[in-house]
């Protein structure tokens, strides 16, 4: 287990190693200058210049990347070019909206597609195996921005349960924070709950056909019992896989829903440094979301050992 654990984090280092090159040279490609965009077209040559001096832009690629890394490393991501304050600032007060976003997104759409999935696997071939599986069709056409659009219509414009859109800041509560993440944490969790359950009632019919399961059934136990008991553990490879996957979209690819509700997440920061040529926010923000993908991708291989003890044995 530990020769598996160092191979892990070993594959860890040298995947965010080659995601900064990637991330930097993409950047280095995109054409326009942060400098001529900030200074405005009617800005002198000397002035662009001495700009770019100013924010570190006429430095050697190679010398700008490893200073870059080097600062990272330290948790330092550099100044933002447009709000003159640190990177890693921005990060942390956006993390205070997309990171709770996200927990809540995944903890609606697990309790959601779990039963869901369970219920269409002990009735496969009925009328209720059917129902659910139109529901989760259904509910992965659906435009999660149009589900949003008509979340804010009726709980929030008809019936004034919570609010259209802003964040109030945890300073207000916990409670008026929830309140403020709740239509968007639907909206997000409506596809990724029917994916997840569709995914989950797979992964339980395939195990029906093993010897484990015709066992348990000629003990007694019922095909709802056996579900429960013996199948879903063995099931939860592929469902493990699913959440890390979800988790790390729903932290990095909610820009349109964080629109939608005005949410200053870091969708939204991206989108803004985007617009403004911030590339230094740009390329930190894309990195840390790049390390939270492989950082979750590292703890679902890592939970695959704990489900399942046949993959302890085999590392």
């Amino acid at each position: 287990m530990t020769r598996y654990l160092f191979r892990r984090t070993l594959s860890l280092a040298l995947s965010l190693l080659a995601a900064s090159l990637v991330i930097f040279l993409a950047i280095e490609i995109v054409p326009g200058d942060p400098a001529s965009y900030m200074l405005g077209l009617n800005a002198s040559p000397e002035t662009v210049a001495a700009l770019r001096d100013q924010l570190g832009l006429n430095a050697a690629p190679p010398a700008r990347y490893l200073s870059w890394v080097g600062g990272m490393m330290r948790g330092d991501f550099g100044i933002s070019y447009t709000y003159r304050v640190p990177v890693a600032d921005l990060v942390a007060q956006r993390l205070q909206v997309s990171l709770p976003l996200a927990l809540f997104a995944l903890a609606l759409s697990a309790l959601v597609a779990f039963p869901a999935g369970l219920l269409a696997a002990a009735r496969r071939g009925r009328a209720t195996d059917t129902a659910i599986m139109g529901a989760t069709q259904l509910g992965i056409a659906l435009p999660n921005f149009w589900f949003a659009m008509l979340l804010v219509l009726v709980f929030a414009l008809h019936w004034r349960i919570f609010p259209a859109g802003g964040f109030p800041g945890w300073d207000g509560g916990i409670g008026a924070g929830l309140a403020a993440l709740t239509l968007p944490a639907i909206a997000l969790a409506l596809p990724q709950a029917a994916i997840l359950a569709r995914v989950l009632r797979s992964a339980l019919i395939e195990t029906e056909g093993q010897d484990y399961i015709r066992t348990a059934r000629a003990k007694g136990l019922t095909r709802t019992q056996t579900l429960i008991r013996h199948a879903l553990r063995n099931a939860m490879i592929p469902v493990l896989t699913i959440l890390g996957m979800q988790f790390s979209f729903l932290l990095a690819g909610a820009i349109i829903i964080e629109n939608v509700f005005y949410l200053p997440g870091l969708g939204r920061l991206i989108f803004q440094a985007i617009t403004q040529r911030d590339l230094i926010v740009v390329e930190s923000v894309v990195m840390i979301l790049v390390f939270a993908v492989i950082l979750v991708t590292f703890l679902v291989d890592l939970a695959y050992a704990l489900v399942d003890p046949r993959l302890r044995r085999r590392a």
